[in-house]
């Protein structure tokens, strides 16, 4: 039971992060095809500027959550995955950086270079997350032992590259709502406007994930998948709805939903595997081969029912007082980005 619990969890975590964090990935990639001076620029800075790192808070509790509660998964991901998981970590320190350092300096070449960085630290991210869980979802040749046999090439098979396009399309129109949300004038009317095309572009790969994942996978044979599917399909649904309305928020959260329904039908889909074999099902791990022990579950369960709903309280915090659209006087101030 406990088991189930943390596998819910773990599962919670990493659509919590995918839903926060895809939409500072989406204005980071969007940037340099919709920012055309230096004050929109800004906007798309300050758009994200105080949430990306409370975004990744989530991530790094997925990773903790993983390696405290399914030890010997997170040991065999960091090591069959090690190559596209150090990109991925170096990618998100490179965004960080270029995040907080790109306003230090006023000069027009130093900026250009920390933009240039932050478009590719967003991208990789986003390509990244993709393949790696369509890797999950239709399995990794790992022995008995645990031990990977393949390459990174193996890695970029044709269903996780699709997966890998289609979270980057995801992830674009997620940021695309936020800033259209966010912003006022021309960056608004752009970024609406472009939402309403990386809609069509989001279903259009969507139906093709979901058609590759049918004939990929086994998770059309487990009834409970269905439920979050369904529940991503409306949200999917309700984004175009609602910016065919002009209402924002709600398009936003919509597209939120669609995330979490997402990552739960995939999660869904290998439960109870944590890392399926595709060698021989017996040496998937999963909750039960690969979990800590009661007593470590028991405490650490404790432990977040604390913890989380301050992490979650915070966190309303934080975007209930930021959620103002950002004008030219943000910008000007002095803690603008």
């Amino acid at each position: 039971m406990l088991e189930t619990i943390w596998f819910a969890l773990w599962a919670l975590l990493w659509g919590i992060y995918l839903a926060l964090d895809g939409f500072d990935l989406g204005v980071g990639i969007l940037m340099p095809f919709l920012a055309r001076n230096e004050n929109e620029r800004r906007v798309f800075h300050d758009s994200v500027g105080p949430f990306w790192d409370g975004n990744e808070v989530w991530l790094i509790t997925a990773g903790g959550v993983t390696f405290a509660a399914f030890p010997t998964a997170y040991a065999v991901m960091f090591s069959a995955l090690y190559a596209p998981l150090l990109i991925l970590l170096f990618a998100l320190i490179l965004r960080a950086v270029a995040l907080e350092f790109r306003s230090k300096l006023a000069n027009p070449l130093w900026r250009k270079k920390w933009d240039g960085i932050l478009f590719l630290s967003s991208l990789a991210p986003a390509l990244i997350l993709g393949v790696f869980f369509s890797n999950l979802f239709i399995g990794i040749p790992i022995d008995q032992d645990g031990v990977y046999h393949g390459n990174l090439l193996m890695l970029l098979n044709p269903y996780a590259l699709m997966g890998g396009i289609f979270f980057l399309a995801l992830f674009c129109l997620h940021g695309a709502l936020w800033l259209a949300f966010k912003s006022v004038g021309q960056v608004h009317m752009r970024t609406a406007a472009l939402a309403k095309k990386l809609w069509l572009t989001t279903l259009i790969l969507a139906l093709a994930y979901l058609g590759m994942t049918a004939f990929h996978t086994d998770f059309f044979h487990k009834p409970g998948a269905y439920v979050p599917l369904a529940i991503a399909v409306i949200g999917l649904l309700c984004v175009r709805f609602f910016l065919g309305a002009d209402r924002l928020i709600e398009a936003f959260l919509s597209n939120m939903v669609m995330i979490l329904g997402t990552a739960f039908f995939g999660f869904i889909g290998i439960f109870p595997d944590l890392v399926p074999s595709d060698i021989s099902p017996e040496f998937s791990l999963n909750i039960h081969n690969a979990a800590s022990s009661p007593l470590t579950l028991k405490i650490m369960f404790g432990v977040v029912i604390c913890v989380v709903p301050i992490v979650l309280l915070y966190q309303w915090w934080v975007y209930r007082l930021f959620s103002h659209k950002i004008t030219d006087q943000d910008i000007d101030g002095p803690d603008a980005y």
